[in-house]
């Protein structure tokens, strides 16, 4: 097993135990129908969710960097670059954590919605990208499979912001925020894992290109 996606997928799924544990203390507290995931950054354990949001960020490079020497990805193709926006948008979103806007705007809570934004819709890219050359086999179909998915919760919530807009109405009023945001978050989430353990896993291809199909040369 590549040692860089192991410590990857560890990394992230150390990040999803902290973010896990503190999501089922704030069920106690308040309703995680309409409240976000990340809120938990502005309460006393603020901190220990940014260190776990950074711990996803460090661990997606990790898993890039094995998906590149394995050669599943070329280090500089459009899909790597995707996985790496995703990578800079988890650590910028853990470096500006969220803000309270019922006080008013701020530069860190611009910064943190446009880290997040750039996040979510960059790894489903990244995941289409990869597997695409590789969508004979079952990892690359799985990873093909959670990266549609990711992309369908990033487009309902396109659609939803789209609808208030048009009728002038809240934006976060016009769905259950909190359940959309966890669900494309354990959509995404498992995306990277499952890019992370196809790059950890040995296959027949592994150091090679996949080849391209032949074709069929007319007779003379």
């Amino acid at each position: 097993m590549h040692r860089a996606a192991v410590v990857g997928v560890v990394a992230v799924g150390v990040a999803v135990t902290v973010i896990v544990a503190l999501d089922l203390r704030y069920v106690a507290v308040v309703n995680p129908l309409r409240r976000t995931i990340s809120e938990h950054g502005l309460g006393p354990s603020g901190w220990l969710f940014g260190l776990a949001v950074g711990l996803v960020g460090i661990g997606s490079v990790a898993i890039a960097v094995s998906l590149a020497r394995r050669r599943l990805a070329p280090a500089l193709s459009p899909g790597m670059l995707a996985l790496a926006a995703w990578s800079v948008g988890m650590l910028v979103t853990a470096a500006f954590p969220k803000h309270d806007w019922s006080v008013g705007p701020s530069l860190n809570g611009s910064i943190h919605r446009v880290g997040s934004i750039v996040a979510f819709l960059s790894l489903p890219i990244a995941a289409l990208l990869i597997s695409r050359p590789w969508r004979r086999h079952l990892a690359a179909r799985v990873v093909t499979w959670l990266g549609l998915g990711s992309l369908l919760w990033v487009a309902g919530i396109t659609a939803a912001i789209g609808f208030a807009l048009w009728n002038d109405m809240p934006w976060w009023r016009v769905m259950p925020l909190g359940v959309v945001e966890r669900g494309l978050a354990i959509t995404e989430v498992a995306t990277l894992f499952a890019l992370g353990v196809w790059a950890a896993g040995r296959t027949p291809e592994v150091g090679a290109a996949p080849r391209p199909v032949e074709r069929a040369r007319p007779v003379s």
